[in-house]
């Protein structure tokens, strides 16, 4: 009954919306900008072949927006299928971990081409940058000319809300993000991050976890073991300094608390409820609510939200339904309420689900059926998505600890309440987890890249 009723409605919706020539929010014909203004077409259109069939946009070429693009085109094939990303090199954040501490090299990040994969799985990859979108007229408006779609997904990712950890100024800001970067965005960042671990000759390095529905729960503790592996190898005289904002480890804590205790004493010293309040640049301090701690390098991971592109095109939930900026959208089905035709995937939605690579493909693999059935006027049932996260604690030999989550929905409430009952951690660290940490990454570019 409550799928008749949610495929009744979705008719209704779409239906109404075409008659009317108009899809928006509370009346609002056309998304606007942060700024209020609304968003300005190109008047150059992009230079793409005319669509065979209806046109699936997705913005985004992370886990999540590769993998609806591929499976969204083999779940429907009528879908013309569009991939818009503002980067033309790609390099998995997931994994980048294990290069600072020699376990891979960057190849293994960085070896995937999005031309590759939209020729293996039939549909085409666009370079250009998101400037604007005008949902009255299903028109994306980019850097390279304004697309016409039937159905747009958003899968931009994340942005770091630096006001959360006390730094306001702008030019503080930049000098952080620059010098001190937190490593769960950009692949540069990872670059950084590495050369950091290479020069550090002694002292402190600080990682910072910071506190809300961060992306990666476990990535911060994971990087603290593989710099202090380094670290203990190279017999370099420093310890890394986890910061942590949580009250306990938010993740497989007893397999981290054993790395740290076991493998790294005297190199990796964790201190709980240390959320950042502040940060001296000039004098290398970082500050909490009632201490200082002085660093000699560092990689500060801000509280991260929604992306701001989300909020740029008019599309964030209100605060009582997120307070990280993240979209409003329908809880089982992920459009923006009120609006049938666009998307918001990845870790820019508002679930309770692990912001994690692993979330987004099974996520993405979901939506794909679901933007399938409602190019035909249908919908599914809701189906969880999956966290498999493989955390390496030990670089020589490779030891590794991990999670097999799922999710509890409420259609009483309609909300995400949960672990599933069938959630299992595995926090034994040993050699065949370090292999299957491997094996599972490249599962994942498999999946995303190959036909």
């Amino acid at each position: 009954m409550e799928e008749n009723n949610s495929r009744r409605n979705f008719m209704k919706i779409s239906g109404g919306m075409l008659a009317a020539g108009t899809v928006g929010l509370a009346g609002v014909t056309r998304s606007t900008m942060a700024n209020g203004a609304p968003a300005v077409a190109t008047r150059m259109t992009a230079a793409l072949p005319k669509a065979k069939g209806p046109r699936l946009v997705v913005v985004g070429g992370g886990t999540s927006g590769l993998t609806i693009a591929k499976y969204a085109k083999k779940e429907y094939p009528k879908f013309d299928v569009v991939l818009v990303e503002k980067r033309d090199m790609y390099s998995s954040c997931f994994s980048s971990n294990l290069w600072y501490a020699g376990v891979i090299n960057l190849e293994f990040l960085a070896d995937h081409s999005f031309m590759d994969a939209a020729v293996n799985n039939g549909y085409i990859y666009f370079n250009a940058t998101v400037t604007g979108l005008d949902r009255a007229s299903r028109t994306l408006v980019t850097s390279e000319g304004d697309i016409k779609y039937d159905f747009l997904v958003l899968a931009p990712g994340i942005s770091y809300d630096y006001d959360k950890i006390g730094v306001k100024d702008v030019g503080v800001m930049t000098a952080l993000r620059q010098t001190y970067p937190g490593g769960f965005i950009s692949p540069t960042e990872h670059v950084a991050i590495h050369r950091k671990v290479k020069e550090f000759e002694g002292g402190i390095f600080v990682q910072t976890v910071p506190s809300g529905n961060y992306r990666c729960l476990p990535g911060p503790y994971e990087r603290a073991c593989m710099l202090a592996s380094t670290f203990k190898k190279n017999k370099v005289k420093g310890k890394v300094l986890v910061l942590d904002a949580n009250p306990e480890i938010t993740i497989k804590k007893e397999g981290f608390h054993a790395a740290f205790n076991e493998l790294y004493k005297g190199y990796i010293e964790w201190l709980p409820s240390k959320a950042v309040t502040g940060v001296d640049l000039e004098k290398k301090i970082i500050k909490t609510e009632f201490d200082e701690y002085k660093f000699d390098d560092a990689a500060i991971y801000a509280n991260v939200r929604g992306s701001s592109l989300i909020e740029q095109l008019g599309l964030m939930a209100p605060p009582s339904k997120s307070n990280q900026k993240e979209a409003n959208i329908d809880t089982r089905y992920y459009n923006i309420v009120g609006d049938p035709h666009v998307y918001v995937t990845g870790d820019s939605r508002p679930h309770p689900y692990s912001k994690s690579a692993n979330t987004s493909n099974t996520e993405g693999h979901y939506m794909a059926k679901v933007l399938a059935a409602r190019a035909q006027g249908k919908d599914i049932a809701w189906v969880s998505p999956r966290t498999i996260c493989y955390s390496m604690v030990n670089a020589n030999p490779m030891e590794a600890i991990s999670v097999d989550a799922g999710y509890d929905y409420s259609a009483e409430k309609d909300v995400i309440t949960g672990f599933s009952k069938d959630t299992k951690t595995f926090e034994n660290r040993d050699t065949a987890k370090g292999q299957a940490t491997l094996e599972w990454a490249r599962g994942m570019y498999r999946d995303m890249f190959d036909a």
